[in-house]
């Protein structure tokens, strides 16, 4: 590539890197959206400057240099007419100055910016101090059971209508609005402080200078009342902490000026150069190799387009006041320039102008934004680079031309413009382009990177992450929901009594011919009508209970206890970072029992992101020890004991590492080997390094690292200590392995030179000079370094997937080194590891040269030039000859595979959304279960056109007849009929197909016209992986699922990328990991690792939504009993509203009597142990079905109620009615307190009674507390009534005590009231059973007691599923027939198939490092599949000449099933990836005959001395140099 004009130094041997978008694009044109803007910035009529467009532009009247710096001279009297934007782009665009006047159309009449801005102050806490209390009052009045007690309150304040006491009435309102702000207010403050530590962090920003852009901030009245609020409470909690806590640390008091703690790194940062700028920022050195050409670069160019861009006026006159100091992210303003160090997190989007690099890169760390943690390259503009100090930034004059803030991550366009003086022809106009590779956004950290330079473009809620963030939500548990139902039917119900007694009574009064009419004082209401209207309110309030407001209150004290119980699990407790499960929302316990769809993030949620080099094959030899999740899987399925066998393993690598080590260190005393780093563990490949087996081995062992060490793009990281190490940084985990891998065997990156890269290659360091990298990128999936050797050879390097590797081999060379190399790889795939080939090829120098040339020319097309640079490196990266291949392990997170399985067999069902590739998330798919080879995967995709030329109702069309073809399969066609069929079938589907789909075809797919289509596919779908998904399609993906099947949803993620979805989600989990909290601080549950999901929802949320359901049916139970024993009453008293119960009875009832064993249910009841729950996760399933809490189970409890008062009120008063006796004090027993003392008994002991029997854990608490409710009422009549407060009510309690009648009512009232609720109970677990009656019968017996065993965790319930009649069995579909279609369409098929599938582990072989689709998958036959029990043993053959434990093992795991499972398959040879990769071999390659029908039986001996023509004829010389001949 031609170097820039400003640079006059000439290399011999410069190094270039070819370099393509590997980004996600989501318009159909960037190139034309850049037009638009461009000529957007001349559009105004009163504009001066001269007009000019963007290299898209085919009218462009300007030439463009080598640099992309697009020089006008003409001014264009039009614009294009056909330049768009796409509808993303709604919303006003901005043009920034800088140190430029402000044009007259762009100010107001006072001289003020007319545009605004938003502020860099971002809040996601719902309140602030001041709105606290009118806001969250208002939120709680939605629920209109608290509207409803209000208005009762309000009644009691006029006598008229029988109230007593307003106060008092008022006190449990007031209890429940107080608890739950309190509440509230908890969970709110620890967001409001999360917000305050990121507003007020520290960024480095330039002041002294005029930014235009922006008006002075003048304050107004009511954000200084805001303001001093917040001041106020901020202090008044300070003062009320500091009581709590003596010695509160004085670091608290930091001012905001000192260096702030990077949230993702917690690690403190000096700054590099003074407030003052007294330190000059010297640029570094490019951590990778400068882009330029040679010496002999045939390229020419005009000389003007040459001139390098340069925004800085250096004739401009500056005061020099302008300084860099450090202030906090909530005073960035756009427009604002900005100087950001190594590990800074971004305080906002910024352009990047200038970066310490020479070449002007910089590295981001994007884990926030995508999730991901390699790093990724950003450029600062061309025109920029000059930029260094803040008197820089005051000379510098431009604008740029914005798109208005939008929430694609993965788009940015503008344009900046400015004049530049050029000798001999004066000021001219420039312009370049800017896109996403020039802009940092917020959240991301910058990595490796001394110092950045640029300026603010978006701030605040503007921003890219913040638009995707949302509003935070305010959740309310779905039984709370559909409370308010049935709190409104008990409103018709408490209608109706109140209406029949408001005639009933104005009736009676308006009869002249009753005694009522002669021995009363009159009606109350003056007349019948007036009577019956203040009885209708006077019932109201009697009759409260009705709508229990008890209710609201216990059940925010049930949901509260449960949180503290959830918060206390110490088997939740992730004590690396000493962190338990975290309930932020205290509110929704409940709903974690009723999920049936998780949406999860991928990595650092299912994955550590920690990718290990475990296995090699190198010259036909294969190395490495490991034992994999796959690998485990698969033999677990054989019947394996893969605990002990694990164990063995483990032991077995310990000491190969032991034996590697040692080998190592007699070939070389390796400074930066480290026990603890190494991963490959191979002491064979020691020992062939070594020369114990020959000098070709060892050579080729040697030259296979060197390669991994030269073809890379890492950047090291040198770490000092008394053992120094050397940390890798990568774009690519994968990259970053294998660089690492070749350090640990001797052949250690040192770092890059400014041609080259510095290697210690067995103790002796050695440059190479690297003339060419051509890097990877999704579409060519591989990358290539050309090197120039120290013997002055050439040699290119090429690493990549299997396919890509194998179809550019030499022809007709290395046939049975590609057939071994290939039967070792499918093994590693087999095993979970992702694979790729390492290859090369010499280059004589007139080879080189000649491509060099075409290289430079396509390096420096105007048009198409990705496209030319992409054709030029496909030219050279042909006839290759084979290294070996590499197998990497990318490390799921401890017990992912097991839980995904425990919640799959729940039915539930697991969606992975992330923003990583495709490729790559099937590779974790199958690793954790979500796949396995007996699936066919449905892949939708559609190719995003650039040109523009596709429309978006073709995407749409195209996507409709695929999908539509596949639902035909199902027999679909997703109309609202099969919605509707999709919405009552909550079963899991069966576990034949996943789906996968990527972000830019999810865009369509999200349209109207196609959702409900996708929505009933994907129900089709046991799993389904949507790829390269932003975070805003996160969130419309589950609201999809939310709101179209009407299902209870949950999301987990660790990064801000997934707070989108969290938040749309009925329950959000974030994931605390060791790094980053973005994701816990808008969760409803933060646990430390994924596998807690498991127990938080199979355990404590199954508990939890039983136990609630529960407690609100026995809650309107008690209650209806209570009310309808009054209602009785008024039948004697022409329905006046007399009371029956002395009004403390009224008060206690809800208050002590009936209150705790309610709550007791709801946070201590157990149907079933811990242990158990996670044995039979069936058990979740009636959770999903929400059978627990229906109307059905309503109605039973208010007609167990009903039935209840009835025999509660009519046996006591027909047996005191009845009566003759008087009592000894002259009283008789008639008098309505006594009568109501009768029947409150017998009341409470049959409602605690009927709570007890519903109860399953009858523990010694329970019963206690149930016991003491029932003496309470007891206690108290006794009390209250020995003391003359209690008026008429006086010595009640000794003389009812007294009666025989009334301990016979005691008895028998209960007795008769719970007799068909038992006898009901008693025949449904005899005749119709639960699955948990079941299970508890079981463990009654002792099936379980094994389970109970603190730490055991292989949990075997196959006894307890041969019982549930909902448990569910592996089903096969016949796949259909598939002739020429996609490789991305195809279904994956065997190698291997599994025995059996629901949603255990696959073994499988289409595992590559880009991707599976590489291995064609054949029609599957309908071939009998034996058991694992029925498949013979086979002996384990072992290696010739030596032991290698795992490869033995894989082999024996290999033989067994392809002999007993599928030998039919294996006949044809056709389905392995060695059958596949043979196919990519030339024409002229020698095909031989296998050995016999099974894929390892073919490998009957070791390859060991394979001869390689040329590329393995090593010597070394004098100097120890391993040297290469041709």
């Amino acid at each position: 590539m031609p170097k820039d004009g400003g640079n006059n130094q000439q290399q011999d041997a410069a190094t270039t890197r070819s370099r393509w978008a590997t980004r996600k694009l989501t318009v159909k044109s960037s190139g034309l959206k850049r037009i638009s803007i461009m000529d957007r910035i001349h559009k105004k009529s009163d504009s001066t400057e001269k007009r000019r467009q963007s290299d898209g532009s085919s009218e462009s009247s300007g030439s463009q240099g080598v640099n992309g710096t697009t020089i006008l001279e003409e001014p264009v009297d039009g614009v294009d007419a056909n330049s768009t934007t796409t509808s993303e782009d709604e919303g006003e665009a901005r043009t920034l100055f800088f140190n430029l006047p402000l044009p007259a159309e762009w100010k107001d009449e006072e001289g003020n910016p007319v545009q605004t801005y938003t502020r860099n102050k971002i809040r996601t806490a719902k309140y602030t101090p001041l709105s606290f209390i009118p806001k969250n009052i208002w939120f709680q009045f939605h629920n209109i059971a608290n509207i409803f007690f209000l208005f009762n309150v309000i009644l009691v304040f006029f006598p008229i209508f029988g109230g007593t006491n307003p106060g008092v009435n008022a006190i449990p309102l007031i209890f429940i609005i107080t608890v739950t702000a309190i509440k509230d207010a908890i969970e709110d403050y620890r967001r409001t402080v999360l917000d305050n530590e990121l507003n007020n962090a520290a960024v480095h920003r330039l002041v002294g200078w005029e930014n235009v852009n922006v008006a002075e901030d003048n304050v107004s009245t009511w954000r200084r009342i805001k303001k001093a609020t917040t001041r106020f409470m901020s202090l008044l909690w300070d003062a009320i902490k500091s009581i709590w806590k003596k010695d509160s640390d004085s670091e608290d008091a930091e001012t905001s000026t000192d260096a702030r703690v990077s949230i993702e790194t917690k690690a403190n940062r000096k700054s590099v150069a003074s407030a003052f700028e007294d330190i000059q920022m010297t640029p570094v050195s490019s951590p990778l190799p400068p882009t330029g050409t040679s010496a002999g670069n045939p390229m020419e160019v005009d000389a003007l387009a040459r001139e390098k861009g340069d925004l800085i006026n250096y004739e401009r006159d500056v005061t020099g006041q302008a300084r860099f100091h450090k202030d906090m992210w909530k005073n960035l303003q756009v427009g604002d320039f900005v100087r950001l160090y190594n590990d800074d997190e971004l305080p906002a989007d910024v352009i990047v102008l200038a970066t310490s690099d020479n070449d002007g890169a910089c590295y981001v760390e994007t884990k926030n934004l995508d999730g991901e943690t390699n790093l990724k390259v950003r450029q600062a503009l061309r025109c920029g680079r000059s930029l260094k100090h803040a008197r820089d930034c005051e000379r510098a004059q431009f604008s740029i031309e914005s798109e208005p803030p939008q929430p694609n991550l993965y788009k940015y366009n503008a344009a900046i413009s400015w004049q530049q003086a050029f000798p001999g022809v004066g000021l001219k106009e420039m312009s370049e382009p800017i896109t996403i590779d020039n802009l940092l956004l917020r959240g991301c950290n910058l990595r490796n990177t001394e110092w950045v330079l640029g300026v603010v473009v978006f701030t605040g809620h503007d921003t890219k992450i913040m638009m995707n963030a949302g509003a935070t939500p305010s959740k309310r548990a779905r039984i709370a929901r559909e409370l308010n139902f049935n709190v409104l039917l008990n409103f018709g119900v408490l209608f109706i009594i109140c209406l029949l007694c408001a005639i009933v009574n104005g009736v009676s009064w308006g009869k002249t011919d009753a005694s009522i009419a002669w021995f009363d004082y009159g009606a109350i209401g003056g007349t019948p009508a007036m009577t019956g209207f203040i009885t209708f309110f006077a019932a109201l309030i009697v009759f409260q209970n009705l709508i229990p407001i008890s209710l609201y209150i216990s059940l925010e004290i049930v949901r509260t206890l449960q949180a503290i119980f959830i918060y206390s699990d110490v088997h939740m407790y992730y004590e690396p970072i000493d962190y338990p499960c975290v309930p932020k929302s205290w509110n929704i316990s409940d709903d974690l029992g009723q999920i049936e769809y998780i949406f999860s993030d991928k990595t650092g949620t299912l994955t550590q992101n920690v990718m290990e080099f475990k296995k090699a094959t190198i010259n036909g030899q294969p190395y490495g020890e490991a034992y994999t999740e796959a690998q485990a899987g698969m033999r677990k399925r054989m019947g394996v004991d893969v605990v002990k066998e694990g164990a063995e393993a483990r032991e077995q690598i310990a000491l190969g590492k032991t034996r590697a080590l040692e080998g190592l260190r007699m070939i070389h005393d390796n400074p930066f080997l480290h026990e603890e780093d190494m991963t490959f563990i191979a002491p064979d490949f020691v020992d062939d390094l070594r020369g114990l087996h020959g000098d070709e081995q060892r050579e080729a062992n040697a030259h296979f690292m060197l390669a991994l060490a030269l073809c890379h793009t890492v950047i090291a990281e040198h770490i000092p200590g008394e053992n120094p190490k050397i940390d890798f940084k990568a774009q690519s985990p994968d990259e970053a392995a294998l660089v690492a891998t070749a350090r640990d065997m001797g052949f250690t990156v040192l770092g890059s030179t400014s041609d080259g890269i510095r290697l210690n290659v067995m103790g002796e360091e050695i440059h190479y000079t690297i003339l060419n990298t051509i890097e990877f990128n999704s579409s060519r999936k591989r990358m290539s370094a050309i090197i120039k050797m120290p013997d002055g050879r050439i040699i290119l390097f090429c690493k990549g997937a299997d396919s890509i590797i194998y179809s550019r081999l030499q022809r007709g060379e290395q046939a049975e080194l590609r057939k071994v190399t290939a039967e070792h790889l499918e093994m590693f795939a087999r095993e979970g590891l992702r694979t790729l080939c390492i290859a090369q090829r010499v280059l004589s120098e007139q080879e080189y040269l000649e491509w060099r040339k075409e290289h430079d020319k396509a390096a420096s097309a105007l048009q198409d030039r990705e496209e030319k640079l992409e054709e030029v490196a496909d030219k050279i990266e042909q006839n290759l000859t084979l290294l070996g291949g590499t197998a990497i392990e990318d490390r799921l997170q401890d017990g992912v595979p097991d839980t995904i399985e425990l919640l799959g067999n729940a039915g539930i069902k697991l969606w992975v959304l992330t923003g990583d590739k495709v490729e790559t998330a099937i590779n974790i798919g199958f690793s954790c279960n979500l796949l396995n080879n007996d699936m066919e995967l449905i892949t939708l995709k559609v190719t995003e056109d650039e040109s523009g030329n596709t429309t978006n109702d073709q995407f749409i069309n195209q996507l409709d007849a695929e999908i539509t073809d596949r639902l035909r399969y199902f027999g679909l066609t997703g109309d609202d009929k099969d919605l509707a069929e999709a919405r009552k079938n909550h079963e899991a589907p069966s576990p034949t197909h996943a789906l996968v789909i990527d972000g830019f075809s999810l865009k369509w797919v999200l349209d109207e016209r196609l959702k409900q289509k996708f929505l009933i596919l994907c129900k089709q779908c046991a799993s389904v992986l949507c790829c390269r998904v932003s975070p805003a399609q996160k969130a419309a993906v589950v609201s999809m699922v939310k709101n179209g099947l009407d299902v209870m949803t949950l999301s987990i993620g660790d990064g801000a990328n997934d707070v989108a979805m969290i938040q749309e989600a009925d329950v959000g989990v974030g994931i605390a990991g060791v790094e980053g909290r973005q994701a816990v601080m808008s969760a409803d549950y933060a646990i430390g690792q994924f596998r807690f999901l498991q127990r938080l929802v199979l355990v404590h949320g199954r508990w939890s939504y039983r136990r609630m359901a529960e407690a609100i049916a026995n809650f309107f139970y008690k209650n209806m009993i209570w009310t309808f024993t009054i209602f009785w009453y008024q039948v004697w008293c022409n329905f006046d509203i007399t009371y029956l119960f002395e009004y403390t009875y009224i008060i206690l009832f809800n208050l002590i009597f009936t209150s705790l064993p309610p709550i007791v249910i709801g946070v201590l009841d157990q149907d079933v142990s811990d242990s158990v729950s996670l044995a039979v996760p069936q058990l979740y399933r009636r959770g999903i079905e929400r059978m627990e809490w229906t109307q059905q189970k309503f109605w039973i409890y208010m007609a167990d109620g009903l039935y209840q008062s009835v025999i509660t009120f009519f046996i006591p008063y027909l047996v005191v009615a009845n009566t003759s006796t008087i009592a000894g004090n002259g009283k008789d027993i008639l008098e309505r307190y006594r009568l109501g003392a009768y029947i409150a008994h017998p009341a409470v002991i049959t409602i605690n009674l009927y709570i007890l029997i519903n109860t399953y854990t009858w523990d010694w608490l329970t019963v206690l507390i149930i016991t003491i409710s029932d003496l309470l009422i007891f206690f108290w009549s006794g009390v209250y009534t020995s003391s003359t407060f209690a008026g008429t009510f006086y010595g009640a309690a000794a003389q009812i005590y007294s009666e025989l009648s009334f301990w016979i009512v005691l008895v028998l009232t209960p007795l008769i009231c719970i007799a068909p609720r038992y006898a009901s109970k008693a025949m449904q677990k005899v005749f119709l059973p639960y699955d948990v009656d079941i299970i508890r019968e079981q463990v009654s017996s002792g099936k379980f007691n094994n389970k109970d065993a603190e730490g055991e965790e292989e949990r075997s319930s196959d006894a307890a599923k041969e019982s549930l009649s909902s448990s569910s069995g592996s089903s096969r579909r016949k796949h259909q027939p598939q002739q020429s279609v996609d490789e991305d369409l195809r279904p994956i098929y065997p190698p291997s198939i599994a025995a059996t599938s629901v949603a255990g582990h696959g073994p499988r072989s289409q595992r590559g490092s880009d991707g599976t689709n590489y291995t064609r998958h054949d029609i599957s036959m309908e071939t009998p599949v034996n058991q694992p029990a029925d498949i013979p043993d086979i002996p384990v053959r072992q290696s010739i000449d030596r032991v290698r434990p795992s490869y033995d093992r894989m082999r024996a795991s290999m033989d067994r099933m392809d002999r007993g499972v599928r030998a039919s398959f294996e006949a044809s040879n056709d389905l392995t990836t060695a059958a596949m990769l043979s196919r990519f071999e030339s024409t002229r390659s020698v095909p031989t005959e296998p050995d016999g029908n099974g894929i390892v039986s073919r490998i009957r001996r070791r390859t060991r001395g394979k001869s390689f023509k040329s590329p393995f004829a090593f010597h070394k010389d004098q100097n120890n140099h391993i040297r290469e001949h041709e």
